[in-house]
């Protein structure tokens, strides 16, 4: 057994299985990966991989648990080059961050500015998706950290940790009837409700405050984008239900903004890392901006 055997594995974890595409990532020819892995279930004595003639099609219940050692190699191998950098000081690399569009808009600039601050030569990458698709970020070692607000609790194998608390707000055109008057879950349910995609910015919150009163939700546009809502609602579609840190009093000068604090409870982003990560200097650094303060909202508290 050696490296680039376990290598392959993640390679063709990564490639659903397409051997192909996995000597291609690997740099070899495909029948020498194939040779390689052939060798290694014989040097174990079981298969790893369920197969159709020659295809792959998916793990077998022992190559499901192989999987698991291959993982925790993959990070001790990233957390050995990590360690070496941090002992010399090492102010060139990259920061992958995997966050939601509300983060990297509302949350994240005021961090970032001050990390770039200190840390010029490291390189910040961003990706944007939905929560389940920033967590496989980080089991495929393409994330350093997740910033969201669903989704994190359920993984056993990461670092979770409150980063700011913050509520959801209504969003109405000035003359819009709910613009005068105390604000209900009844008069919000009279009317077509635009708010975000399930799994995104406590979407789960908003569901939950309407079934408990027993209000019909009636949702007639869903989106990942606090901005996108907030031009539908200007549109005259129905009313926004967004984050109240998306609401920018001069930019949305046009819209009322409508304190729900007392009808949704409030949302908690987090940030979360694998268990396993070692932590270097610079990541340390970008979390503790991360939790000296939450971004201002429209009503704060």
């Amino acid at each position: 057994m050696n490296l680039n055997q376990l290598e392959l594995l993640r390679a063709l974890r990564e490639t659903n299985f397409n051997q192909s595409k996995a000597a291609e990532k690997l740099h070899v020819v495909q029948s020498a990966a194939s040779r390689q892995l052939q060798l290694l279930e014989e040097e174990l004595g079981s298969p790893i991989y369920e197969r159709q003639g020659k295809k792959l099609l998916r793990l077998t219940p022992f190559g499901e648990r192989i999987m698991e050692q291959v993982e925790r190699i993959t990070q001790a191998k990233k957390n050995i080059q990590v360690m070496a950098d941090d002992f010399r000081d090492n102010r060139n690399g990259a920061l992958h961050i995997a966050t939601t569009h509300t983060q990297a808009k509302y949350l994240l600039p005021g961090p970032i500015q001050r990390f770039r601050g200190k840390y010029p030569g490291i390189t910040i990458y961003m990706v944007q998706s939905a929560p389940e698709q920033l967590i496989e970020q980080l089991h495929q070692h393409k994330a350093d950290i997740v910033i969201c607000t669903e989704k994190l609790e359920a993984d056993e194998k990461l670092v979770v940790q409150p980063c700011y608390d913050w509520q959801h707000i209504a969003v109405v055109p000035r003359h819009h009837p709910l613009a005068q008057g105390d604000i209900t879950l009844g008069r919000l349910a009279a009317f077509p409700i635009l708010t975000y995609t399930h799994g995104f910015t406590g979407r789960s919150n908003i569901e939950k405050a309407f079934k408990t009163a027993g209000k019909a939700l009636d949702i007639t546009l869903a989106a990942a984008d606090s901005d996108v809502i907030k031009t539908y609602v200007r549109l005259g579609l129905g009313v926004g239900i967004i984050a109240d840190i998306s609401y920018q009093p001069e930019e949305d000068s046009d819209l009322v903004a409508l304190n729900l604090a007392h009808l949704i409870p409030r949302s908690v982003t987090k940030l979360a890392y694998l268990k396993q990560l070692y932590l270097p200097a610079y990541l340390r650094y970008f979390i503790s901006e991360l939790l000296e303060g939450r971004p201002a909202g429209r009503f704060p508290g």
